[in-house]
């Protein structure tokens, strides 16, 4: 019996180009902090910014076309990662270990609290009444914070390699472990820490974010990884996405995850299929992008030398309208349209275009076309059958369109 190619749906248009340096995000204002802008965390109206050896710098974001440094702590070390919970924000310092700053006047902002951790602290988590810090040669360190003023570690776990990022979420915390990938430690007794699993991405694991099930890891070159930590003994990877450089740190929000790829800047990828991410929008900054959080629409960049950058995606990486005030873009993106076992797309502008089938899993089944193409309209079909000729069985495939550094995808639905 002949197979049947059903169209399912075509999903995940892409491609708004805004300049040669963007697509789908837009810069919606700049503050220039007087370090380098490492690390970025908001809370309430405040970007809270670990600024390298200028330590912490609180920005006010009510107008964020016009952002306002209200105050500032300068820490003695090189801020590296910032964290909020309550009147507090916890400063990885580097050389000078965990910082605790009272924010409770925001114009004001005070020393509380200082635990200097063994190995130079990079990343910080704060969880009930822990700060769990990522303490590069030293692992992942528990400081007890009940009392701010006198903070005390309460345990730790020398992890194979360089703690760099630590997300906490239940029992467990989740540390991006460098060249070691990603390693799950129970903290359920937080004087003694385990690890109970471990993925070896294969990249240099430098951040990790938790949403649901999934960990997702920025991996250096690796870019980002999608790690399905549902049983934290067992992680397993679900998907990838290449970045254009190197996937320093990442945030996720809804089906985004925001990623702060160095000297590529701001890469936006949709993660509502775990097992096939696509970019849905980036933003080429010109400095190197270290940290990266988002709030209430609004992305806030950490973005090295170039200070703190505020964005906004539209589009496919974010809101639906098209314009700010009376600054109007030029709207054109790729076309995928899935009929039957015809697929017909749209390139709006020359350059290399691949179209590729995918199972759920991620992995890819048949490449239909890889090469340079002019703008115009193409179509083909596919005859159900991959890369070796072979029939696939009967289920759900992708089709994903990538070109310029946009994406589209449709679903298609063989039945034998």
């Amino acid at each position: 019996m002949k197979a049947k190619i059903l169209l399912a749906v075509a999903l995940g248009l892409s491609g708004q180009v805004l300049a040669q340096d963007s697509s789908n995000v837009r810069t919606v204002g700049v503050y220039n902090t007087p370090g380098d802008c490492f690390g970025v965390t908001i809370s309430g109206s405040y970007a809270y910014v670990a600024d390298g050896i200028s330590g912490l710098r609180i920005v006010d974001l009510s107008s964020p076309a016009n952002p306002v440094e209200v105050g500032f702590y300068d820490t003695p070390g090189g801020g590296r990662s910032v964290a909020v919970s309550g009147s507090y924000a916890y400063i990885a310092d580097v050389d000078s270990g965990l910082r605790i700053i009272n924010i409770s006047i925001p114009g004001s902002p005070t020393l509380t609290g200082a635990y200097i951790t063994p190995g130079g602290a990079r990343g910080v988590s704060v969880s009930g009444n822990y700060a769990y810090v990522a303490d590069r040669s030293s692992g992942l360190r528990v400081v007890d914070v009940s009392d701010p003023a006198s903070p005390a570690e309460e345990g730790f776990y020398d992890t194979p390699g360089y703690a760099y990022s630590v997300a906490v979420f239940g029992s467990y915390a989740y540390v991006a472990d460098g060249g070691y990938g990603l390693r799950v430690i129970d903290v359920s007794d937080p004087a003694s820490p385990t690890e109970v699993g471990f993925y070896d991405t294969p990249g240099n694991a430098s951040g990790v974010a938790i949403s649901g099930n999934y960990a997702y890891v920025a991996d250096a070159a690796g870019g980002l990884r999608i790690i399905n930590v549902s049983d934290p003994a067992s992680p397993a990877e679900t998907g990838y996405y290449n970045t254009a450089v190197y996937a320093n740190f990442v945030s996720v929000a809804g089906n985004n995850a925001y990623v702060a790829d160095m000297d590529s800047g701001l890469r936006v990828i949709n993660i509502s299929a775990p097992a096939l991410p696509t970019q849905s929008g980036y933003y080429n900054t010109t400095g190197d992008a270290y940290g990266v959080a988002f709030a209430d629409s609004l992305i806030c960049l950490a973005n090295g030398s170039a200070g703190l950058g505020i964005y906004q995606g539209y589009g496919a990486a974010g809101i639906a309208n098209e314009q700010v005030g009376e600054t109007k873009f030029n709207v054109e993106s790729l076309k995928l349209n899935v009929a039957g076992n015809q697929i017909n797309y749209q390139i709006p502008q020359n350059g290399m275009t691949s179209l590729k089938v995918y199972n759920l899993l991620g992995q890819e089944v048949r490449t239909l076309a890889n090469e340079f193409k002019s703008a115009g309209v193409y179509g083909l079909q596919w005859n159900g059958r991959d890369a070796g000729n072979r029939k696939v069985a009967s289920g759900v495939y992708l089709a994903r369109l990538e070109s310029n550094g946009q994406t589209a995808t449709g679903k298609m639905v063989i039945v034998r």
